[in-house]
């Protein structure tokens, strides 16, 4: 299996302001200054150097992630978690070769029903095409509600019935496993307003979870245990590092969601090989990501007795398991 972020951002989507693009072009030409950049090869090689948060972006899309599980060649079925704002990249970029009569069916895992998480489905191309099939998963009985609400014409022009694909919903149950071809996908309740829902999903040896929008009470030991039993043994774990911990069990705690200090923990308890920082701050620009991934490497260092790989969720990763 393969996993690519289309949108790792919490909340909103955001977009870089002027003032971002311009610290990250004066960054860049400070570090230029006194090199011989006279060709375009130096240029690219100088700029592949530069530290991520000033040569990239981590990006603005809400919560998007894709599942490559099978070759698309032969199989056209495609897994998606959540749809967030960054749904639309992934259908413009990626799934706009699949028109008409190259039907696709499209399974689609609900962390749960906020706004930022639902927002991108009007704008997902494969909705509008006869033929596709969208098979959305989730534990909330409101599932289809939701979906239907936000395009209502106060709310958008095109009402959910008109459009052309063939539109399925699934309740699931939290612990039932549910196959999807020769994908074993488990959901687990987790602790956010209205409930959210992590989902583990396994094929072939392989592991990942995918846990956004989750709170986790340091004092609640039950719970501590049930998410080691849930992570235990992933390839990856996608996992909501949204605060600071100090932020996480103070000022913002109830707010429902994690700290990338409890992430460490719990993958370390659990033997998880690789930690993947995810539902970024909307307020917290690269500079400042890049630094809460430093930081929690050099926790990770201090405290892992096995080696924890971890990395800081971008629009455009992709992570091999």
């Amino acid at each position: 299996m393969k996993v690519r972020i289309w949108g790792a951002r919490g909340s909103l989507p955001v977009a870089l302001t002027h003032q971002q693009v311009r610290a990250k072009v004066v960054a860049a030409l400070e570090g230029a200054v006194g090199r011989e950049l006279d060709s375009a090869d130096k240029i690219s090689a100088y700029v592949d150097q530069l530290p991520f948060d000033v040569r990239g972006s981590y990006g603005g899309n809400s919560s998007c992630v894709e599942v490559l599980a099978w070759d698309a060649d032969t199989v056209h079925e495609h897994i998606i978690l959540d749809m967030g704002s960054g749904v639309r990249p992934l259908a413009g970029a990626k799934l706009a070769k699949y028109g008409p009569g190259q039907p696709q069916t499209y399974h689609v895992f609900m962390s749960h029903l906020h706004w930022d998480h639902i927002m991108g489905f009007p704008f997902f191309t494969p909705a509008y095409i006869a033929g596709n099939r969208i098979i959305i998963y989730g534990c909330h009985r409101e599932l289809e509600m939701a979906f239907r609400r936000q395009q209502e014409p106060i709310s958008f022009p095109v009402p959910f019935d008109q459009l052309g694909a063939t539109i399925e919903f699934v309740q699931m149950q939290p612990g039932v496993p549910l196959m999807v071809n020769d994908v074993k996908v488990t959901a687990k309740l987790q602790l956010h307003a209205g409930d959210s829902y992590g989902y583990r999903l396994e094929r072939g040896g392989r592991a990942m979870v995918y846990s956004t929008d989750s709170e986790h009470k340091l004092d609640n030991a039950a719970e501590r245990v049930a998410f080691v039993d849930f992570f235990h043994g992933a390839d990856l774990v996608i996992f909501d590092a949204m605060y600071s911990l100090a932020d996480a069990v103070s000022v913002k705690a109830d707010w429902g969601h994690s700290s990338s200090v409890v992430g460490v923990e719990l993958c370390q308890l659990a033997g998880v090989r690789q930690l993947c920082l995810f539902h970024h701050e909307p307020f917290h620009d690269d500079a400042r990501i890049s630094r809460l991934l430093a930081e929690t490497r050099r926790y990770a260092e201090v405290t892992c007795e096995a080696p924890l790989e971890i990395v800081s969720a971008y629009d455009g990763l992709e992570i091999d398991l």
